[in-house]
């Protein structure tokens, strides 16, 4: 009887160092997407609301852009991107629906530049969250602004604060001198 109560004494240790290994890895998971994702990761776990699946998803956001060939852009494609934007900024007080498209256009071209695939746009934005997830949230915020202009439903106002989260976002994609988590994890 000493031997079975022994015994199950081991497996209970065991079975409670396994849970609690098992705990303190889910937790870490949490806190390294947490700082991965900032903002995205609350936005994440409100869409699905439930933490396990939002964590999921940003896990598998986080493989799949590891599987793509992300580049830095060479410095005379960054000076030509900037020169583009100069332009197409130049164009806003003229024409500032004309200009959200553009700026629009421009960053999805950068972004094909360095690698991103041009899918639909809540994919290039759940790509982009990966390693830009301070500009993620302004991302899509002006990409539907983006839309709305297209259809002549922005305010002046609307527009230049598109034109404005565009601007941090092709800042940031164009920066040859970028140290982000593509860099971190090479």
């Amino acid at each position: 009887m000493n031997v079975t109560i022994v015994l199950a004494v081991v497996v209970i240790v065991v079975l409670v160092g396994a849970i609690s290994f098992w705990m303190l890895s889910r937790r870490r998971r949490t806190v390294e997407l947490r700082e991965q994702f900032g903002p995205e990761y609350k936005r994440t776990v409100e869409r699905y609301g439930d933490g396990a699946r939002a964590e999921k998803e940003l896990a598998d956001r986080a493989g799949r852009v590891e599987q793509l060939h992300i580049r830095q852009l060479s410095p005379d494609q960054s000076a030509d991107y900037a020169e583009q934007w100069r332009s197409t900024q130049s164009r806003f007080v003229d024409d500032p629906e004309k200009a959200i498209g553009e700026a629009d256009a421009l960053v999805a071209d950068v972004m094909q530049a360095r690698g991103y695939p041009m899918a639909d746009f809540e994919q290039r934005a759940a790509d982009i969250s990966v390693d830009h997830p301070s500009e993620v949230e302004n991302f899509r915020a002006a990409h539907a602004l983006a839309v709305r202009a297209s259809r002549g439903e922005a305010s002046t106002e609307d527009l230049r604060q598109a034109m404005v989260h565009f601007r941090a976002l092709f800042d940031n994609l164009i920066d040859t001198r970028e140290t982000s988590h593509v860099e971190a994890r090479r």
